[in-house]
């Protein structure tokens, strides 16, 4: 029977594998939604080893665009990526209030920083919400402690903990280079980093110091 079992174990976690389902563990307090497999941000398999975790703002401040929502529109289609290699946007993690949606695994790539360069290539991509109605102080300290989180399961240090201002952004289509955006705005100080993003770093590291 033990024998068996074993056999039956590949098997088991080929299929799996083969089902979308997340070959690792899910950070705690997190709803797992994955954009099918094969289907817009995963429309092609391409293994990723985390290597930083990158921090974004949504700029969608409409009253229902929490992170249940932007998972939905992830789910569809509905977040298109005109210049990039796959005409879709992803990212791993959306963040608001009271709850968390993961719609990549942290081993697949998204498209959320810099199109074809290691921001992409290498980060866990985490979207904080905007929404109308949301509390963004508890909105910061959530993405705080899923940083945390995700810095002690992947081996990340803080200094690889960034804003998304940190990737320079240069088309995939053209070439065009758009710099150094602005995000999240609400971490940076005039546009730059400073006391914010620091306090920002100060909390996670605490969190992470509590694990």
């Amino acid at each position: 029977m033990k024998l068996t079992r074993l056999l039956l174990l590949p098997a088991a976690l080929f299929l799996a594998s083969c089902a979308g389902i997340v070959p690792h563990r899910t950070p705690p307090g997190v709803t797992v939604d994955l954009v099918p497999r094969g289907r817009y941000a995963r429309v092609q398999h391409r293994p990723m080893t985390p290597r930083y975790i990158t921090i974004h703002a949504t700029e969608n401040r409409s009253r229902g665009a929490n992170a249940w929502s932007h998972a939905q529109m992830l789910k569809r289609g509905a977040i298109k990526g005109r210049h990039n290699a796959i005409g879709y946007i992803g990212w791993h993690f959306t963040v608001d209030d009271h709850s968390t949606y993961q719609s990549l695994p942290t081993n697949e790539r998204g498209e959320h920083a810099d199109y074809d360069g290691p921001g992409n290539r290498g980060s866990i991509g985490i979207e904080m919400c905007e929404n109308r109605g949301n509390d963004r102080a508890r909105t910061i300290d959530r993405t705080a402690r899923l940083t945390a989180w995700l810095m002690k399961e992947h081996g990340i240090p803080i200094s690889r903990v960034v804003p998304h201002m940190h990737w320079r952004m240069i088309r995939h289509d053209d070439g065009r280079d758009l710099g150094h955006k602005r995000c999240p705005h609400f971490l940076l100080d005039n546009g730059r980093l400073g006391p914010k993003w620091q306090a920002f770093l100060a909390r996670v590291m605490a969190y992470h110091r509590a694990l």
